[in-house]
């Protein structure tokens, strides 16, 4: 070959290179004119690059915007069809045709081309999921759910596409067509509930919400009983709005089908009690002593039963000892019956507290407690917290040396532990008690970032009651006094301590700590049986410090007291509906709207 006729062959390689090179320029020139809002300028650079087609992938877009927006519909409507005849298999440039004819007003014609794309790929997944992104992404969520719903047609398949539409049904704010679907998803698979619990629980944010899931669940239920599928999900649905009953009556059905001798239902009572729901989970464990007998979780159940009662009984004021008396002696029967093991020792354990904290005889509750830390086969953990209740005792009766001295063993031996982190608490208590703040905030903001949420609330809750009445009074004198005597409200010194808030009042008038001192007063008096009084000075809190962090806590033990120990039923629903109203934040608000509907009578249990 010649050297001339080499050089063209070059040139005939290397000159799409240049001219596509040189193409890239014009096509980031094009974009900038855009950007800047010259839009003359741009135009004619794009219809200028349009004309190779190798171009228009990388101009489409912009070119068909500008062209829209400047109502060019005509020249747009001729510059799509021409790819479309270019590119009959794009279904991009199709359902570009479309958004030519609505944004010309052609709604017809509009409606006409997207019905014919969809038509047009029924049965081919993969040009259905991309029809449908691009639906999605034009904004055009109607013909996104149409497409899938078409394929689902197509395959005979009820469950296909079912996250696809549910996100679908989420952004077009669908609700119950978007639970509809994710429950489609959830019965393919036993390994898909756990997504489905974990979306729906962020999605599902209103009471609403949860109570069209529930209406929905129970209907599968009802429709489809062998797919425990939908049974799970409505136990789950009726733990989120704290309906025990409710998801007890659930578990009950799956637990006889499965023949899970009462494991199930043992949760859920464990849960109730959890909640402080004493009587739902009454019936809860007498339901398994009584259905299973024989069974391994007949002990456990057993203890559990004495422990609803336990609930029961210290939170009806005033507390009768009669009724802790008998407790103990349940407690008594079921070591006699069962002798001494893990469910046994923790029942041993509980009967001291209620020795040392409720009939005043601490030297029994030490001396079961100290059996308890040196029976040869009891759990490490329980023996942890045998001494953490063990230091309460001894704080009870004025040694506070021997308390923390246990308090720190158990939290060096335990550090990482939840008995190890309720340890630190307790010392962080004890040096608040003390007056020393800042010993106590220490511990309180290692606390706060433990895993328990139990444990971590508490220590915000008292590092924000140290810092929130201690910033403004330098002398912490006010502060200090009523640590003092939050000392002796733990150690059951309830007269003592009315005094010592009394004192305080008088002592700092209009201090920032009064809403704290009032609701304490409150909760003595409810505890004393004087709920009257009680009200009065929540009322106070209600009234003087609405929006401080106590205002829910006024309002909700205000509703507990006129519902519990008044009886009042109408105006307990009110105190209830007052703070889903005000407070709907609240972290009592599940409680409170489902004792609400308790009350006005749709919960029929």
């Amino acid at each position: 070959m010649t050297k001339r006729l080499i050089i063209i062959a070059i040139l005939t390689l290397v000159a799409p290179a240049l001219i596509f090179a040189q193409d890239n320029a014009k096509i980031d020139l094009a974009n900038e004119y855009l950007g800047q809002g010259d839009v003359d300028k741009a135009l004619d650079l794009y219809k200028d690059l349009v004309k190779d087609f190798r171009n228009i992938p990388f101009v489409h877009n912009n070119y068909l915007a500008l062209l829209i927006n400047l109502e060019n519909y005509k020249e747009a409507e001729d510059y799509v069809e021409k790819q479309i005849k270019r590119d009959e298999g794009n279904l991009i440039y199709k359902i570009d045709l479309g958004m030519v004819y609505q944004a010309a007003g052609k709604t017809d014609k509009a409606n006409s081309q997207f019905e014919s794309v969809i038509a047009g790929i029924k049965g081919d997944n993969y040009k259905l999921r991309i029809t449908a992104q691009t639906f999605i992404s034009k904004q055009l969520r109607e013909y996104a759910l149409k497409t899938y719903l078409a394929g689902r047609q197509s395959f005979g398949n009820q469950y296909a596409y079912s996250i696809e539409l549910a996100n679908i049904y989420r952004l077009l704010n669908n609700r119950e067509q978007m639970m509809e679907e994710y429950l489609n998803f959830a019965i393919q698979n036993p390994n898909n509930i756990n997504y489905v619990r974990n979306i729906l629980q962020n999605l599902l944010t209103e009471p609403e919400d949860l109570e069209a899931l529930e209406t929905i669940l129970i209907q599968k239920v009802q429709k489809s009983p062998n797919d425990i599928i939908y049974g799970e999900l409505l136990i789950w649905t009726e733990l989120q709005q704290k309906n025990f009953f409710g998801a007890f009556t659930q578990a009950r059905a799956i637990d006889r089908r499965e023949k899970g001798e009462g494991s199930r239902v043992l949760e859920i009572g464990i849960i109730a009690i959890d909640n402080g729901a004493f009587e739902d989970a009454e019936d809860i464990f007498s339901w398994i002593i009584q259905t299973y007998p024989s069974s391994s979780n007949y002990v456990l159940a057993r203890r559990m039963l004495i422990k609803a009662r336990e609930g029961k009984v210290k939170n009806t004021y005033p507390v009768d000892t009669t009724a802790i008396r008998t407790l103990i002696a349940d407690y008594d029967n079921l070591i006699k019956d069962s002798g001494l093991n893990s469910n046994t020792l923790e029942a041993l354990r509980s009967k001291a507290l209620l020795y040392a904290f409720y009939l005043d005889e601490k030297d029994q509750a030490i001396s079961t407690l100290k059996d308890i830390i040196n029976f040869p086969r009891a759990q490490p953990q329980l023996v942890s917290s045998c001494k953490l209740d063990l230091g309460d005792i001894y704080l009870l009766i004025g040694e506070p040396w021997e308390s923390t001295l246990l308090y720190s063993q158990v939290e060096k031996d335990s550090k990482e532990s939840l008995v190890g982190y309720e340890a630190k608490l307790k010392n962080a208590k004890l040096n608040y008690y003390n007056g020393d703040f800042e010993l106590a905030k220490a511990h309180l903001d290692i606390l706060k970032l433990a895993t328990s949420r139990e444990i971590s609330n508490d220590a915000m809750a008292l590092s924000l009651l140290i810092q929130d009445n201690t910033l403004m009074d330098t002398t912490e004198r006010a502060m200090k006094k009523f640590a003092a005597v939050d000392l002796m409200l733990f150690q059951n010194k309830k007269i003592e301590a009315l005094q010592g808030f009394d004192s305080l009042l008088s002592q700092f008038p209009n201090h920032r700590i009064t809403d704290e001192v009032w609701y304490k007063m409150a909760q003595i008096n409810q505890e004393l049986g004087h709920p009257e009084v009680a009200i009065a000075l929540l009322d106070k809190v209600l009234a003087s410090y609405p929006t401080d962090i106590l205002g829910d806590d006024a309002l909700f033990l205000k509703g507990k007291i006129i519902d519990k120990q008044l009886g009042n039923k109408q105006l307990a629903m009110e105190a209830f509906q007052a703070l889903l109203t005000t407070y709907p934040g609240s972290i009592y608000t599940a409680e409170a709207r489902k004792r609400f509907r308790e009350l006005r009578g749709d919960l029929n249990q």
